[in-house]
């Protein structure tokens, strides 16, 4: 069984036991999350209904809080001696999903 979750402006697919990166999340490691999901798939059964979709819960569990790659912005005009470098790393919250309750 596996679910597509939305997950900070992202969608995932997501089964019991994965870890992974989603956009920063308020809460400290081992609190307990809830992701909307928008399809369920179980077995050869396929949810896609937003009725039956309100019942279902995907539940994870953050594990710990991450940064993203460094990523470097350079700035620079010809001849004018304008140089600008700026960096930024994304912050990121990793999470483990412990539950699908269809």
């Amino acid at each position: 069984m596996y679910a597509i979750v939305r997950a900070g402006g992202r969608q995932e697919k997501v089964s019991v036991g994965d870890v992974l990166l989603i956009d920063k999340v308020a809460g400290a490691p081992g609190d307990s999350i809830d992701l909307t999901p928008l399809l369920v798939v179980d077995g050869g059964t396929v949810t896609s209904d937003a009725a039956k979709l309100a019942k279902v819960t995907v539940t994870a569990e953050v594990v710990k809080p991450a940064k993203g790659p460094k990523i470097t912005i350079m700035k620079f005009k010809n001849k004018t001696g304008y140089r600008k470098r700026q960096g930024h790393r994304q912050p990121l919250t990793q999470v483990k999903i412990t539950t699908i309750d269809v």
